[in-house]
C-alpha cells in the first residue's frame, strides 16, 4: 500500500506540472503582445519572445535527460529546473524594458527542460501497451492548465496596484501569479514526489511473496509469460543484454531460433553507478535516431508544433485586426479551445485502447491537412461579411486543435517504443529539441509573414503534406519492435 500511495503522489505531482506550464502559457500568450508594445517593442519581438522561451528549452531537455539518465533520478532535476521558472517569471513580472522581458522568457524556458526528465521516468514506469493512455492524460493535464488559465486571465487583468517598487497591472500580473505558482509546486515536489523505481513494486516469487492487496491473481497472470530480462531482438540500439538462466523461461528462448549468443553462467552483476554508465557508453546515437521510423516522428513533431505555433502567433495579430479582439475576448477564445483539446485528449485516450498509434497518428494528420488547406484558402484573405469572416475564423481553429491531440499522443508514445529504453530521459530530450526548434522557428516564420499569409500557410501545407507521404511509407515500421520484456517492466504502473 505504501508503494501505491507514493506512486499515486507522484504521478498526481507531475500533472500539477504539465498544469502550470499550461496555465503559464494560457495567462502570457494573450497579453504578451500588449506589453511589449507598452514598452515600445517591434512587431518582431512578438516572435522572439515566443521562440526565446522554446530556445533554452531546447538546450535544456537533452542535458536534463542525460543526468536523469544517469542517476536513474528525477525529483532533484525538477527542483533545479524550477528555479528557473521562478526566477524567469519574477523577471517577466518587473518588466522594465523589452530586452529584460525576452530575457526573462529566456530564463524562465531552461525549467522546461524537466519534461524530458519526466517523460523518461513515464516510459520506464509503465508498461508499453499502457504508455499511450498515461501520456495522453498527462498532456490533458497541460490541456487543462490551457483551459483554466484563462480564467486566472480575466481577473489578473483587473489587477492596477503598485507593489513596493513594482507595477500590478494586467500586463505584469501574470509574471508574478506564475512566480507564486510555481514557489508552490516546489513544495509540492519536496513532499509529494519519489524516484520510485519499477523495481521496488513486489514481484510475486521474490521475498515472502506478499503482494498489494487484491491484485495477487493479477501479478501472478503479469509475471509467468515476463520473467527473463528484456532481449533486443532485432538488434535495433547496438547493444544485446544477456539474460540470467536462472530467471529465462526455456520457452523464450526458442523464439530466438539460434539468433541470440549462446548462454554461459551469468557474469557478476556491476555496481549501480557503472551499469548505467556501461548502458550510455553503449549507446549509439547514429543507429538510434538515424533509423526510418525515428527520423518520421521526429519529423512529425518539428512539423506539427511548427506549425500550431505559427497559427498561434499568427491569431492575436488577426484578431485584432479582423474582429478587434483584447485581452478579455482572446481570453475567452482560449479557453474554448482548451475545452475542445481536453475532449480531443480524451477521445485519444480511449481510442488508443482500441486502436493502433499509427492509425491514430494518420487520423490526426489527416484532420491537420484539412486545417491548414481551410486556413490557406478562407484566412488568407478574408472576405465577405463580418459574420462570415468570424466563422470561417472559427471553423479553422476548430479543425486545427482537433487534430492535436491525435498526432501529440501518437508520436510520443510511438518514440517511446521505437527507442532505446535504457536512455529514454536523453532520447525525450532529443524529441523535446526537435520541438523546441519547432517552437523557435514557428512563431519566428508567422512573426515575419503576418502581412502575406498565402506564403506563410502555402509552406505549412507543404510540410504537413510531406509528412503525411513519409508516414504512409513508412507505415509499416511504426509499430513497437519485438522484444522479451523485463519482468518489472511488466508491472502495470499506468493506472
Amino acid at each position: 500500500m505504501e508503494y501505491k500511495r507514493k506512486k499515486k503522489l507522484t504521478y498526481f505531482t507531475i500533472g500539477l506540472i504539465f498544469l502550470l506550464s499550461g496555465i503559464e502559457y494560457a495567462v502570457i500568450l494573450p497579453t504578451i503582445w500588449r506589453y511589449l508594445q507598452t514598452l515600445g517593442a517591434a512587431p518582431y519581438f512578438l516572435g522572439l519572445g515566443l521562440s526565446a522561451f522554446s530556445l533554452t528549452g531546447l538546450l535544456s531537455g537533452p542535458l536534463f535527460g542525460h543526468w536523469s539518465d544517469k542517476t536513474r533520478t528525477t525529483k532533484k532535476i525538477i527542483l533545479f529546473a524550477n528555479l528557473f521558472e521562478i526566477v524567469g517569471n519574477f523577471m517577466y513580472f518587473m518588466g522594465y524594458s523589452k530586452w529584460l522581458l525576452l530575457s526573462s522568457r529566456l530564463v524562465a524556458g531552461i525549467g522546461t527542460g524537466a519534461g524530458s526528465s519526466i517523460f523518461g521516468f513515464l516510459t520506464r514506469s509503465t508498461a508499453p501497451e499502457d504508455r499511450s493512455t498515461v501520456f495522453a492524460a498527462v498532456m490533458a493535464c497541460r490541456q487543462a492548465g490551457l483551459l483554466i488559465g484563462p480564467g486566472f486571465n480575466i481577473f489578473l487583468r483587473l489587477c492596477d496596484f503598485q507593489l513596493g517598487p513594482f507595477v500590478v497591472n494586467k500586463y505584469t500580473a501574470p509574471g508574478l501569479f506564475m512566480c507564486l505558482m510555481w514557489i508552490l509546486l516546489q513544495l509540492a515536489v519536496v513532499f509529494m514526489y519519489w524516484d520510485i523505481p519499477p523495481q521496488e513494486e513486489p514481484v510475486v516469487g521474490e521475498g515472502d511473496g506478499e503482494v498489494g492487496e487484491g491484485d495477487g491473481e493479477e501479478r501472478d497472470d503479469e509475471a509467468k509469460p515476463l520473467i527473463g530480462p528484456r532481449i533486443d531482438l532485432l538488434g535495433s540500439y547496438g547493444s544485446v543484454v544477456t539474460p540470467d538462466p536462472s530467471r529465462t523461461v526455456a520457452g523464450h528462448l526458442a523464439i530466438s531460433n539460434g539468433n541470440l549468443p549462446h548462454l554461459s553462467s551469468p557474469p557478476s552483476p556491476p555496481p549501480e553507478g557503472e551499469g548505467i554508465s556501461s548502458s550510455l557508453k553503449m549507446f549509439n546515437i547514429r543507429r538510434e535516431f538515424l533509423r526510418e521510423e525515428v527520423v518520421v516522428l521526429l519529423t512529425a513533431q518539428f512539423i506539427t508544433l511548427f506549425n500550431q505555433t505559427a497559427l498561434e502567433t499568427m491569431v492575436t495579430p488577426l484578431t485584432q485586426q479582423y474582429f478587434n479582439f483584447g485581452e478579455l475576448e482572446n481570453s475567452v477564445m482560449y479557453c474554448i479551445c482548451g475545452v475542445e483539446v481536453i475532449a480531443g485528449f480524451l477521445f485519444v485516450r480511449w481510442l488508443c485502447r482500441r486502436a493502433a498509434e499509427r492509425v491514430v497518428l494518420a487520423v490526426g494528420l489527416i484532420l491537420c491537412n484539412v486545417s491548414c488547406v481551410w486556413c490557406l484558402i478562407f484566412l488568407a484573405n478574408p472576405q465577405g461579411t463580418l459574420p462570415w469572416q468570424l466563422a470561417e475564423f472559427i471553423i479553422g481553429v476548430f479543425l486545427q486543435v482537433l487534430g492535436l491531440p491525435f498526432v501529440a499522443v501518437a508520436q510520443v508514445s510511438l518514440f517511446s517504443k521505437v527507442t532505446s529504453e535504457k536512455t529514454q530521459g536523453f532520447s525525450q530530450g532529443v524529441r523535446r529539441s526537435v520541438g523546441g526548434l519547432a517552437t523557435i522557428l514557428g512563431p519566428l516564420w508567422a512573426g515575419g509573414l503576418t502581412g502575406n499569409l498565402y506564403v506563410m500557410l502555402g509552406v505549412m501545407a507543404a510540410l504537413l503534406a510531406l509528412l503525411t507521404i513519409m508516414m504512409f511509407c513508412s507505415y509499416d515500421r511504426l509499430v513497437e519492435p519485438n522484444v522479451v520484456e523485463h519482468a518489472e517492466s511488466s508491472e502495470d504502473c499506468g493506472e
